[in-house]
């Protein structure tokens, strides 16, 4: 098990299967020494964790453990490509999409959630660059979806 994966069962998580991709595209690819995941939704074990905007009926507390779950997913799509998890030497980037109210302004809230656990998992090797962007939808009525890249060795 890699380091990055017993400070994940720490705190009670583990790296699950990758999700299927809901069309036509790979959960990550990998060129050069980076790793691009796709966007990842919240689901587990197949299911969505909620569905709806942030703001109107998807509270912050559910959209923050939302954003989780897809850097959660974000992590197992990693590891698909790199296999050891501990080959990761920096997350660059999180895009955090945030399927939201109008009046909605917390987006960098939510997508604490995901640089949280990103944290989390890879240490200093987690701290990244961020962007947290409110959008009218998401596929699947997801309220949340996480985007990273990440350098590895």
């Amino acid at each position: 098990m890699s380091a990055v994966e017993e400070r994940l069962a720490a705190a009670g998580l583990e790296v699950p299967e990758v999700a299927k991709p809901v069309a036509a595209y790979v959960p990550a690819l990998s060129t050069g020494s980076y790793v691009h995941t796709s966007g990842q939704l919240p689901l587990e074990s197949g299911e969505l964790l909620a569905t709806g905007k942030v703001g109107a009926g998807v509270d912050v507390e559910t959209a923050t453990a939302c954003a989780r779950q897809c850097a959660l997913n974000a992590i197992a799509a990693v590891k698909a490509q790199v296999g050891d998890l501990d080959r990761v030497t920096q997350v660059v980037k999180a895009v955090v999409f945030v399927a939201s109210d109008p009046s909605f302004t917390g987006q960098p809230q939510v997508a604490n959630g995901a640089s949280e656990l990103l944290g989390l998992a890879f240490a200093e090797a987690g701290v990244h660059a961020r962007s947290a962007v409110g959008v009218a939808v998401l596929p699947l009525d997801a309220p949340v979806e996480v985007e990273i890249v990440v350098e590895v060795a």
